[in-house]
């Protein structure tokens, strides 16, 4: 496995196709993170971009390698696992950009609410990083869910993604939105609101999301 995540490294940085969802990443945090904003609320808005960042990141990992390649990768090392590499790099390259987000929003924001009540830094900076994780799961299921070998088709699984993005920023029943919504309610009130529920029901949706797509790779292989 090693040697396969070395593999999709090496094809993301080659490529150069991560930069743009990079540089998404970078303008949102550049235009919403500002000094003196409260930080719980701050945490919130620099997490929420990491669903499409992150979705964006497993397509780009997920259909870099030419059909050629792709076939020798999966008889040499199993389909299944080479899929798996490329899923598990997408989400390393998305870990990699919500930490530095998390430090950013650290270091600029006030550890303040919306009424200027003292925040405990060090546990919003555990809520904000556990935000992150969700956001970025949810992304990382959603992108395994929309791309090859669930949707073949460009024109299916962009739309598809973007869509279910959108949702479940915006959908009550979703762990992503719970985990937003408690960030802006502990800004409002001085209160931190530690998302583990919503974590743990993202991690389970991309361990399942990942375990089908890997599994339909075989099939379809």
């Amino acid at each position: 496995m090693t040697a396969l995540l070395r593999y999709q490294t090496a094809l993301l940085i080659g490529s150069h196709r991560g930069l743009p969802p990079v540089l998404l990443y970078a303008a949102w945090l550049v235009i919403g993170v500002q000094g003196g904003s409260p930080i719980l609320g701050t945490f919130g808005y620099a997490a929420g971009v990491l669903v499409p960042v992150a979705a964006w990141l497993t397509r780009i990992c997920v259909t870099n390698e030419p059909p050629a390649a792709r076939s020798c990768v999966a008889a040499a090392a199993g389909p299944g696992r080479a899929h798996l590499a490329a899923v598990l790099t997408a989400a390393g390259a998305a870990l990699l950009l919500a930490l530095p987000g998390v430090l950013v929003v650290t270091l600029l924001s006030d550890p303040r609410a919306n009424d200027h009540r003292a925040v405990p830094v060090l546990p919003a900076v555990v809520a904000g990083l556990l935000t992150a994780l969700t956001c970025l799961l949810m992304g990382i299921a959603i992108g395994a869910l929309s791309n090859w070998p669930v949707l073949r088709s460009a024109a299916r699984g962009v739309p598809v993604s973007l869509t279910a993005a959108l949702l479940v920023l915006v959908l009550g029943a979703s762990p992503v939105n719970a985990a937003l919504s408690g960030m802006i309610a502990g800004s409002a009130h001085g209160t931190v609101h530690t998302p583990w529920l919503p974590l743990a029901a993202t991690l389970a949706l991309a361990a399942a999301a990942t375990a089908a797509a890997c599994g339909l790779t075989s099939r379809r292989s």
